[in-house]
Formats: structure tokens, C-alpha cells, sequence
């Protein structure tokens, strides 16, 4: 059954536009950490790099995703500044040179405010606005002076759920509503990621999954949903496969994501679940896109 997804157009930092809600946009993974759990150290030169976002460019990608900080489990946590040192010379080259928005995957504002003077576009907050370790709506502020989208993912401290654990994601958004609030981030300017694979069981990622279209709308406002299912853990334990033989898991999981009302996907093989996803698109419009 087709989802009637959030619609949002926005206009960017860098001055690039976005439209979320029409088709299913693919955000290409570029990690230039030596430590992530999938490709760690792959791309973490300069020419690597760029060549690498250039290729999911071409393969499809709507948005490129940096991170400079491994968030896989048993992560070693590294400082803004050491952050900000390892992101600004591909920010710098990479941004001038990718026609699509960058977003940046981090949850501290010293760095979020760094990158977006560099070029990107759209914060990627795995802590939602919520990280602990800084002052309430630090990163909301930086979101809010530069006028950028940001994805508030889900997330905790443990696997434990006293409640539903939808309802307690919802309680959550709600939190992360109303430090957007404060800061002056319109709630157009929000979108939710369900968090797959953070603070959550195997079980509890197939179950938020399962239930996702619950995600779509919170107390009556529609929101846009990312989804980043790609080679995580869930698919691990419920095949037992290893990381690098998890393609068709993820696709599946992914075109079922798309099916109960995600917008964007996070995903590091771009080519494959562009056409995955293209696919989708033309079922559940159905088949508006053309016939045979």
C-alpha cells in the first residue's frame, strides 16, 4: 500500500535545492574515517574520495553523506577538533566538485557549524538535537543561523524500552521538536530517522522496521522519513551474513522501507538500490513512470 509521504523543498546553505517526498532520493555513504564498520580507510584520501562521490553521483546518488567519525560498535569517540581537521580538506575539495547536497554526519555543533562553512548542506545527527555532552540546542542553533534541514535520528544509552518502543521514539521526536522549537529550526525543516541499529536490539530493528509507516506522522504534522538500513547488524543476525554479503538484504529492507514511507535512503551501494528503489517508485505510483 503507497504512503502519502511529507513534501518539502528546500533551499540550501550552498544555494543547491532539495526536494523530498516525489521520489525515493538515495544519500550515498562517503566515510572518511579509518575505523567504520563497513568501509573503514577505504576513502580517506583526497583523490579517493572525490572519485568515490563522483561515481555515486553518477550512479544516481540526490545527496552524499560524509562522516569523519565512526559511530559502529565499541566506537572510539575523537574530539571536534580532531573532527573538524579530518572533514575540512575533502569538504574542501569535494564540495566545489559534487553537483547534489552534502550532508554531514555528526552530532557535535563545533563541527556541524565547520562543515556547513565548508559546503554542506544538511546535518546528520545521530543524537537527534539531543547529544548529552553539549548545552541544550547547541546543534539546533547552527541549523538554525545557516537555515540547513537536519535528519534527527533516534537514539539511546542501551537496548532496554519501558514502553512501546514506538511510543518511546515518539517521545523522542517530540523532544527534538521542541529544541528545533527554541532554536528557531522550523519543524519543515526536520527529518526523522528511525535510528536502525542504534540502541536497539536485532528484534527491536526488524520490529521498528515492521512498524515504520508509524513513524510517518507525529501528533498530526507530517514529517519526511530517512532510513538507513545498509549492512547493519539486524540483517547479520537475521541471515548470518557478514558485512560484505549484505546487499540484498539491505535492498530488501530498503524497498520494503520505501514501501511504508521513506523518502531518503542511506545506503553504501548506490548503483544497486538506485534501481531498486527507481523500481519501487514505479510500482507504488502505479506505473506512471511508463509501460512496456
Amino acid at each position: 500500500m503507497r504512503q502519502m509521504k511529507a513534501k518539502r523543498h528546500y533551499r540550501l546553505p550552498s544555494g543547491k535545492e532539495l526536494t523530498v517526498g516525489e521520489g525515493t532520493l538515495v544519500m550515498g555513504i562517503l566515510n572518511v574515517t579509518p575505523d567504520s564498520f563497513s568501509d573503514g580507510g577505504k576513502w580517506n584520501t583526497l583523490d579517493k574520495a572525490l572519485d568515490h562521490a563522483l561515481s555515486m553521483v553518477e550512479d544516481g546518488a540526490a545527496i552524499i553523506d560524509v562522516g569523519a567519525e565512526s559511530s559502529r560498535p565499541g566506537f572510539v569517540p575523537v574530539s571536534a577538533a580532531e573532527e573538524i581537521e579530518r572533514l575540512a580538506p575533502f569538504l574542501e575539495r569535494i564540495a566545489p566538485k559534487i553537483p547534489v547536497p552534502i550532508s554531514i554526519d555528526t552530532f557535535k555543533a563545533e563541527t556541524a557549524r565547520a562543515a556547513l562553512r565548508l559546503g554542506a548542506d544538511i546535518l546528520n545527527d545521530i543524537w537527534g538535537l539531543q547529544y548529552a555532552a553539549e548545552e541544550r540546542g547547541a546543534m539546533a542553533r547552527i541549523a538554525a543561523e545557516y537555515h540547513a534541514p537536519v535528519v534527527v535520528m533516534h537514539n539511546q544509552t542501551g537496548t532496554a524500552y519501558r514502553t512501546d518502543v514506538i511510543e518511546a521514539m515518539q517521545d523522542f521526536f517530540r523532544e527534538s521538536c521542541a529544541i528545533a522549537e527554541e532554536a528557531g529550526v522550523a519543524k519543515e525543516r526536520l527529518i526523522f530517522d528511525p535510528g536502525i541499529g542504534f540502541g536497539k536490539t536485532p528484534e527491536t530493528n526488524i520490529e521498528v522496521l515492521h512498524r515504520l509507516h508509524e513513524l510517518m506522522k507525529l501528533d498530526g504534522e507530517a514529517y519526511p522519513l530517512l532510513l538507513g538500513a545498509s549492512r547493519k547488524s539486524f540483517i547479520g543476525y537475521a541471515l548470518d551474513l557478514p558485512v560484505e554479503e549484505r546487499l540484498e538484504a539491505t535492498g530488501a529492507a530498503t524497498v520494503l522501507g520505501v514501501a511504508a514511507g521513506a523518502s531518503i535512503v542511506r545506503v553504501h551501494d548506490v548503483k544497486e538500490i538506485v534501481r531498486m528503489c527507481r523500481m519501487a517508485d514505479v510500482i507504488l505510483e502505479g506505473g506512471k513512470h511508463g509501460q512496456d
